[in-house]
């Protein structure tokens, strides 16, 4: 199992930067940052500074749109890093939730969503692709490569990520709706004609580690309110008892007032109240070290082939430290 960590590009720069460095001693192989260009500093220049201080890290976007940027600026600014630091830059995409909705836009349909997907990728690689009608291809790019990789939640979102992404990204840690999503996004992946066996499956959510558990609740309850925004747009497409969504993922959101993205991802989130301490452990990774490292692997062992580290709380450096002397040594021997 690979790990990542995940962090949000607040100021200054240099201390994201300083958190990935630590990160890779301590083992994780991925550096990953919200997008969202109105909450956070823009990831993508901070990335060039992430790789510049790392040898290894591979860095990318949990997650990017497809109507930030136009497709060609994605796929030209990722080719430039790889071209930079040697293909080390992985795109994670979706609708988009926080950059969107902030800028006073709607979350991009899942059918423009499947376009650009192929068409960042192919562009980045250095293949020709259409964009908007017309048929482009950065010339520059030599032995380019980008993974894309695609976060769902629905059904019609998971069976395009089985479809058409290299790999898979579920924000939680809740083991049975993982094994639920694994098996749809296999599933499609094999009606596509692909190998399921290729798609990477990452799992990302808060990872709190001390023996404090209502402390450890309250530093990532704000996980399930930022959840609950997509829950809600399943609720709102699909019905609350439609078979077609697991209850167990959607229960939660009936006392669901509304949420103000100016506290997006952040702990003490007033609109996150609702959310009860059931949720929390499910989604999350709270508790010792013994602990962490057995739910990992139960999610292992449903085919998780990485776990990416939300370090939105009060003890970042603690729990990357943690994870590189006690936990990543217990899932990698």
């Amino acid at each position: 199992m690979d790990f990542g960590l995940v962090l949000q590009t607040d100021p200054p720069a240099a201390q994201v930067v300083s958190l990935m460095k630590r990160a890779e001693r301590n083992g994780f192989r991925y550096g990953w940052t919200f997008d969202s260009a109105v909450l956070w500093q823009e990831p993508f220049v901070i990335y060039s500074q992430i790789l510049a201080n790392t040898r290894r890290l591979t860095v990318g976007p949990m997650v990017t749109n497809p109507g930030t940027r136009t497709w060609e600026v994605t796929a030209s600014t990722f080719a430039t890093l790889n071209d930079m630091y040697g293909n080390r830059t992985v795109c994670g995409i979706g609708r988009g939730d926080s950059a969107m909705r902030v800028a006073g836009r709607k979350p991009n349909t899942l059918a423009r969503l499947g376009e650009a997907i192929g068409v960042i990728r192919d562009l980045a690689e250095g293949r020709e692709a259409d964009v908007d009608g017309q048929s482009l291809r950065l010339p520059w790019v030599k032995d380019g490569r980008l993974p894309v990789w695609m976060a769902a939640y629905g059904p019609k979102a998971l069976a395009l990520a089985g479809e058409k992404a290299d790999g898979f990204i579920l924000q939680l840690a809740d083991p049975f709706l993982t094994e639920w999503m694994v098996k749809a996004v296999r599933k499609a992946a094999t009606d596509a004609g692909r190998d399921p066996a290729s798609i990477t499956i990452c799992v990302a959510a808060p990872a709190y580690v001390g023996d404090d558990l209502a402390h450890a609740r309250e530093q990532c309850r704000w996980f399930g309110g930022m959840v609950g925004n997509h829950v809600a747009d399943l609720v709102s497409r699909y019905g609350e008892h439609s078979g077609l969504v697991p209850e167990a993922l959607t229960e939660y959101i009936k006392q669901r007032q509304g949420y103000d993205y100016s506290h997006h991802g952040r702990t003490g989130n007033p609109d996150t109240a609702f959310v009860p301490d059931e949720i929390v452990d499910r989604f999350c990774l709270l508790g010792t070290a013994e602990q962490h490292i057995a739910k990992l692997r139960e999610l292992k062992a449903l085919g998780v082939d990485q776990f990416a580290v939300y370090a939105m709380h009060d003890a970042r450096e603690e729990v990357i430290d943690a994870y590189g002397q006690q936990i990543i040594p217990a899932l990698t021997r």
